[in-house]
């Protein structure tokens, strides 16, 4: 199928389940237990849908967008529910929100270990950046914050072994 024919059916199906949702929602066809819906939701259920068109249009690279716009509607909605804004250190999830969708985008393309080298060091990069952020930055209540300093040796020490585990190009054929 063209880029232009899967771009064309992908804005297709966004159109008509955008319209779909909202035409149900005048109907009132949606249950009560829908009231729950708060702003954030809106913004992760538009993450999803990149999602989804990436699957069925074979449009992998939705899948980055997706995943990141969903991620920060989850931050967002975390936010929201809890009322914590202060909370900035989630926003070192941000380049994990990336990561998965890299992975998302190569698993779609069945590329697997491709997902893993290129979106796993993203998403771990993300995690561990927010661990070391909130260890520093956070509220006293994080039970590792006094043990920041470890998780830079642990990384220091992944970056001196990592290369002895790599494949040398004189190894493969």
């Amino acid at each position: 199928m063209s880029r232009d024919r899967r771009s064309s059916l992908g804005w297709g199906i966004l159109l008509v389940l955008l319209g779909a949702f909202f035409l149900a929602q005048q109907l009132n066809v949606i249950p009560d237990f829908i009231d729950w819906l708060a702003w954030p939701v809106w913004i992760i259920s538009l993450g999803v849908l990149f999602i989804l068109i990436a699957i069925l249009t074979g449009t992998t690279g939705m899948a980055v967008p997706g995943a990141i716009i969903s991620g920060i509607g989850g931050l967002l909605y975390y936010f929201n529910t809890t009322g914590h804004w202060e909370q900035w250190t989630f926003w070192m999830l941000v380049p994990a929100f990336v990561g998965a969708g890299t992975f998302l985008m190569y698993l779609f393309e069945g590329k697997f270990e491709k997902a893993l080298r290129e979106g796993g060091g993203s998403m771990l990069w993300g995690v561990i950046l927010f661990a070391i952020f909130s260890a520093i930055f956070g509220p006293d209540t994080i039970p590792y914050r006094e043990y920041w300093p470890v998780l830079l040796i642990v990384l220091g020490l992944w970056y001196l072994i990592r290369p002895m585990f790599r494949k040398r190009k004189s190894d493969v054929i």
